[in-house]
This record gives C-alpha cells, sequence and structure tokens, in this order.
C-alpha cells in the first residue's frame, strides 16, 4: 500500500460520498466513482471529510465506505481518512481502525475549543503521542470552527509532532500565512507539505506562494489537477487562463449549506454519482438553481471548445 510521505504534489480529492435516492449509502456507486477520480489526475484521495457528509454517516457507514474505497483504489494512490472528533480517544480509536483498513494518513482538525497557542500545541502533542507513528495532516480551518494557528504556532506544532507531515490550509485569507511558512522553514523550520482547500478558490495563487497541491472537492477536479500541473512546470499564466473558466463554477459551489448539494448535483450529472441525493437537512436544488448551474455549465463547455478549436 501507498504510503503518506508529506512531499505530495498535485489534487487529492475530497470524495464525494454516494446515497441511493431514498438516502442510504450507494457502496454499489463506489467502484464507479474512484475510477472516475482517477481518470482525472488525483494523487489521492480523501474519504470523510467535511464536504464528504461524514458527519451524516453512522461509524458502520463510515468504516464500510472507507473499506470499499481502499479496495477499489488498490494501492494505486494513498487514501487519506477524515476522523476528527471532539475527544481524543474517538480520534484515535477511529485513526487505528482506518490505518488497519488501509488508510495511509488520517485528516484532523483540533477542536474549536481550545483557547490559545499552547492549549493548541499540547493538544496537538497529546495527539501525536497517542497516534505513535501514524502519519497524519492537521486541518487549519478556522472559519469551520477551528481554532486560529498562525505560521509561529503551526511551525511549533510541527516540531513537537513528527508524525504531523502536512497541512491542509483553509485559513481565508490565509495567502501570506503560506509566505510566512516557506519564509520560517528557509530559516531553519521543519518543512511540511502544504495542500489547499476551500473548494480550490484561491489555488493558483497559494501555489504560486509556495503549497503543493490541493486537498479539496469541486465538481470538476482535473481542472484543479491540470493547475497545480501548470504551477509546477512554471506556467503561471496558463494555469491561470484555465482556472477563470471554471471560477463562475468554482464560486457557485462556495455557497454556504448549498455548495455541498451543487457539487452533487454536477457530479450526478457528470456521470460520477448515480444519484445526487445529499443526507443534510433541505439539501434540494430548486428548479432555478439546476437551471443556473445548467447553465454556467454550457458555458464552460462553449469556453473550453472556444479554447481548443
Amino acid at each position: 500500500m501507498p504510503v503518506w510521505t508529506g512531499r505530495e504534489r498535485g489534487l487529492v480529492a475530497i470524495v464525494a460520498t454516494p446515497f441511493d435516492e431514498r438516502g442510504g449509502l450507494d457502496l454499489s456507486g463506489v467502484d464507479r466513482l474512484v475510477e472516475w477520480y482517477l481518470e482525472r489526475g488525483v494523487v489521492g484521495l480523501v474519504v470523510l471529510g467535511q464536504m464528504g457528509e461524514a458527519a451524516e454517516l453512522t461509524s458502520d457507514e463510515s468504516r464500510a465506505f472507507l473499506r470499499q474505497i481502499v479496495r477499489r483504489v488498490g494501492g494505486r494512490v494513498p487514501v487519506v481518512a477524515g476522523v476528527s472528533s471532539r475527544g481524543l480517544v474517538p480520534i484515535t480509536t477511529f485513526a487505528n481502525e482506518a490505518v488497519a483498513e488501509g488508510a495511509a494518513a488520517v485528516m484532523i482538525a483540533p477542536p474549536g475549543t481550545l483557547r490559545g497557542d499552547d492549549a493548541v500545541l499540547n493538544w496537538c502533542r497529546e495527539l501525536d503521542q497517542r497516534l505513535e507513528d501514524t502519519a497524519w495532516i492537521l486541518q487549519d480551518f478556522p472559519l469551520g470552527g477551528g481554532p486560529p494557528m498562525s505560521a509561529a504556532l503551526l511551525c511549533a506544532i510541527a516540531e513537537a509532532c513528527p508524525s504531523m507531515l502536512t497541512l491542509k490550509h483553509e485559513d481565508w485569507p490565509g495567502l501570506d500565512k503560506i509566505s510566512a511558512l516557506r519564509a520560517q522553514e528557509k530559516a531553519g523550520a521543519r518543512r511540511l507539505g502544504i495542500l489547499c482547500g476551500n473548494g480550490g478558490l484561491f489555488l493558483p495563487h497559494e501555489l504560486a506562494r509556495g503549497a503543493d497541491g490541493a486537498m479539496t472537492g469541486f465538481a470538476f477536479p482535473e481542472m484543479l489537477a491540470d493547475v497545480c500541473r501548470l504551477v509546477g512546470e512554471g506556467r503561471l499564466d496558463a494555469a491561470l487562463d484555465l482556472f477563470d473558466l471554471y471560477l463562475p463554477l468554482l464560486r457557485y459551489e462556495q455557497q454556504p449549506r448549498l455548495g455541498l448539494v451543487v457539487r452533487k448535483y454536477l457530479l450526478w450529472r457528470r456521470g460520477a454519482l448515480a444519484s445526487p441525493k445529499a443526507r443534510a437537512f433541505g439539501a434540494e436544488l430548486s428548479a432555478e438553481t439546476r437551471a443556473e448551474v445548467d447553465l454556467l455549465v454550457h458555458r464552460l463547455e462553449r469556453a473550453l471548445a472556444g479554447r481548443h478549436g
């Protein structure tokens, strides 16, 4: 099985969780979903993230979904499992189970109840000791309820936690934080992998600031993968040109509460999901919203045809 090194570059995609029309977990659709993502150039997959509706799954469903994903991936790319919880015991218990199922790493967000740098640092140190040699990814997502973490604090966490290999950077605004982290590394701090979230909304700029790639979701993951590749080749202008074509849809997906439902509708529309069903309460698109999304897709298709014509 592949290992998580902290040197991953490119798109590590947050996988949508497939449900059937009645809201049941659709394990029969996992194989198609995995192949769909892999065909679009991802270098890894994340299951049970916030946009993967982890909070809407039972413990048994979470384990079954992870097991099916790992089986289908078959070692072609690393699989990361989101295991965030309010307590260290459930985190470490699920992390151990995820690794036993074949996950290469786990992703963890510190609870927002932590107050002050010392509390966050001590929590992460204790977590690292409990996880022992399990590779883990620290999710920095203050807008999602996590504690604020400065670049200086993140460097301190990296020094105190040898198994924390990657930062999932979702602070917003956060471009200067990436620059500060890379500057501190040049001054001798330990290097962390940096993969960015927030739907890729700032991805070209994050990559130019020193991020290694993206760890996020979007209904057109191939664009995020290609932007990572182009910036890696030193072709920032080409990356921005490509990114700009998708920006209307990317922005539409960023709507609070509605964004996940829009993404699943698009994934269904593109053949990745058998059903666009989401479990969140009130997760339905109006006819007007579907029409707007369809319009944006048609405009994208026309722009892409003109680009290649």
